[in-house]
């Protein structure tokens, strides 16, 4: 039977390669040009993606993995959706455990994919045995013929940035771009897609965004973990309460801290002015770029690429339910009656 080109032959063949997106109504005013790299696009609707299937194909080449072991990982939502999306393909059983603070939305969407979810407290230490960097580990002692992920430590999660998400914006760009602007989190995706960049013009500047709450902008500045940084905050997949290894803090050249609030309400100006349905660290770095314009980062000859690393779909009970706003604190009467007004509109 001839292969009709046209025909993907499962649903990961379309990882990676997502489109680069110029951005016009929400960055009126600002000095430059700005550009999204949409990672909402790969078909499980995030970059995380990119390091599932990296991660997993080299350990089977590796001999790692065989049909019927079970993968175990540690996450906020979308490396598991990710990893259960892959495991479904290549037949492999998925357990996850799962940071209280993931919407219900994400929760419900790893067990449509038929992963087994441990949903764990997400406000305590990292080294609490409650913590879900604990509770994964447990499980992988417990569980024969399992494999853990551990992508905060997996030096895979940065290469498959290196090789794919890195040449793309270069590619996509032609080369032509002044800064990259990208959550991070694990550190994979900017660390790996940093490395590539610099390797091409190290003259990039490479920013990384981070919550107030987390202690990656005072490590990446002193060199030192502070536990003092370390609170609760509500962004998920943005931030960390210990220092991650998959992180390259060597090829960041400075950390832009934003809070809860004003990333929702930046990833709801998102859709309404783009029509791109972000998500909650989309937000996050939409924020940080505006906060970054007004300290007078950018000029008239910038070329900034942000990486949205997420879809909004993930957040209907959180950032795009006005029930949730409104408990969270986040709609005074003057922000609310300003997004009636652009609904309207």
């Amino acid at each position: 039977m001839k292969q009709n080109l046209g025909v993907n032959q499962n649903v990961l063949e379309l990882v990676g390669n997502t489109p680069m997106i110029r951005l016009n109504k929400i960055i009126e005013g600002l000095e430059g040009e700005f550009y999204t790299k949409f990672e909402g696009f790969n078909p499980g609707h995030s970059t995380k993606d990119r390091i599932a299937l990296h991660i997993i194909e080299q350990a089977e080449k590796k001999g790692i993995l065989k049909k019927g072991d079970t993968i175990i990982e540690t996450t906020s939502g979308n490396t598991g959706f990710s990893i259960a999306m892959v495991s479904i393909i290549k037949g492999y059983e998925c357990i996850l455990a799962v940071s209280s603070k993931s919407s219900n939305d994400k929760i419900d969407m790893l067990k449509a994919m038929g992963a087994k979810v441990y949903v764990c407290p997400g406000h305590v230490s990292a080294d609490d045995p409650r913590s879900y960097y604990n509770v994964a580990k447990k499980l992988h002692s417990e569980i024969a013929d399992s494999v853990y992920i551990n992508q905060y430590f997996n030096e895979l999660n940065l290469e498959a940035h290196y090789n794919t998400t890195g040449p793309e914006i270069w590619k996509q760009s032609q080369g032509n771009l002044t800064h990259l602007v990208a959550a991070s989190g694990t550190g994979g995706t900017i660390s790996g897609t940093a490395r590539f960049l610099k390797e091409q013009n190290p003259a990039i500047k490479i920013i990384g965004v981070d919550a107030f709450g987390s202690v990656l902008q005072k490590f990446h500045e002193t060199g030192e973990l502070d536990p003092a940084e370390s609170y609760p905050y509500r962004i998920e997949g943005l931030g960390k309460n210990l220092i991650p290894t998959a992180t390259d803090f060597d090829v960041i050249d400075k950390f832009e801290k934003v809070n809860d609030e004003d990333s929702a309400h930046r990833a709801r100006e998102i859709a309404l002015t783009e029509g791109l349905f972000a998500g909650y660290t989309s937000g996050a770095v939409m924020q940080a770029v505006m906060q970054l314009a007004e300290k007078g980062e950018f000029d008239a000859n910038s070329k900034v690429v942000i990486i949205f690393p997420d879809h909004g779909s993930r957040y209907m009970s959180k950032i795009y339910s006005d029930d949730w706003m409104r408990e969270q604190g986040f709609f005074d009467s003057q922000k609310e009656a300003q997004q009636v007004i652009e609904y309207i509109k």
